[in-house]
């Protein structure tokens, strides 16, 4: 027997496993490629014969093979981050500032017709993918336009100082709700999570007068600052002092009123006794006022014109 026959019988005893061979192979291939994983940060899209029917979560699914159920997976969880004005070289904290082809990028016209530079950061998350995948051809692309335009109608609606100074967070702000707003209404499935300002500077030819201005103003604040720290330690003491004296003049007057009082008071009593019995209340007041007029000599001596020695009447108690 050659060998032709010999593979021939071996054939013949053979042939009647394939068709099982081919049936087991392609059920392994069915199985194989009717399941699919989705990661924990991602979420699937499935297509069936290219008509969207549903969006899977993370897991184990099946899904019809032989390209009847097409999966498209997004990375739902996933914070995507858009540069403008800028480019991060790959290299953790370090990144590209604003060459001259991201010119077109960060120079912005403000409110008052001046010019700034504006470097900023767009965060976002892809909330819904299949409006992501499907209702925008680029959406990258249109994130990226729809960012810049909300930035530039911001900033032109401020004025040069805020936008290079204290306005740098309400501007951010403002910018992330126009964003999320035009997002809305193109209906792309798209959250922004944050917009950031990075670097806002004056363009490169003005900078240095810039700078001297900002100079300028910060001394003028300086100097307001110190007038004022002065003034409120001045103002304060002086008002104290007026205060003091007027409550000592309104103390003073008040006493020399409530003196004036009791004088009259008494002079009106005194005008009583002196009505009832003018007599003794004569003779009673010149004694008082003559012992209140001796009270003030050391040594007392009257002289009587009819008598030519001197005759001591009274010595005070303490004279020897």
């Amino acid at each position: 027997m050659n060998e032709f026959e010999k593979f021939q019988n071996d054939w013949d005893k053979m042939k009647k496993y394939v068709p099982a061979a081919l049936g087991g192979l392609f059920l392994l291939l069915f199985v194989a490629t009717s399941f699919y994983t989705v990661q924990p940060d991602e979420e699937a899209v499935v297509l069936r014969f290219g008509k969207y029917v549903q969006t899977n979560p993370p897991g184990l699914h099946f899904k019809i093979p032989l390209g009847i159920d097409q999966i498209q997976k997004v990375k739902t969880r996933k914070v995507h981050q858009l540069e403008f004005g800028f480019r991060s070289s790959g290299i953790p904290g370090s990144r590209q500032h604003s060459a001259r082809r991201f010119k077109d990028e960060s120079l912005m016209l403000t409110g008052d017709l001046n010019v700034a530079e504006v470097e900023w950061v767009v965060q976002y998350q892809i909330a819904d993918p299949f409006k992501f995948l499907f209702h925008a051809a680029e959406p990258e692309t249109n994130i990226r336009d729809i960012s810049e335009s909300a930035m530039r109608r911001v900033v032109g609606d401020r004025l040069v100082n805020d936008v290079l100074t204290i306005g740098r967070v309400e501007i951010a702000n403002q910018a992330k709700d126009v964003l999320q707003e035009i997002l809305d209404y193109y209906d792309i499935g798209v959250y922004v999570v944050t917009v950031r300002l990075q670097d806002v500077n004056p363009p490169e030819i003005v900078r240095p007068s810039f700078n001297d201005v900002n100079s300028a103003r910060q001394e003028q604040e300086r100097t307001i600052n110190q007038a004022e720290r002065e003034y409120n330690q001045v103002v304060p003491l002086a008002r104290g002092e007026a205060e003091q004296t007027i409550s000592q003049a309104e103390g003073y007057a008040e006493a020399i009123v409530n003196r004036a009082k009791g004088d009259a008071a008494q002079f009106i009593a005194l005008h009583r006794e002196y009505a009832r019995a003018p007599q003794i209340t004569r003779r009673r007041l010149y004694l008082e006022t003559m012992e209140e007029i001796f009270e003030r000599f050391e040594n007392l001596t009257i002289v009587d014109s009819k008598i030519e020695g001197l005759l001591p009447i009274f010595q005070n108690k303490g004279a020897n």
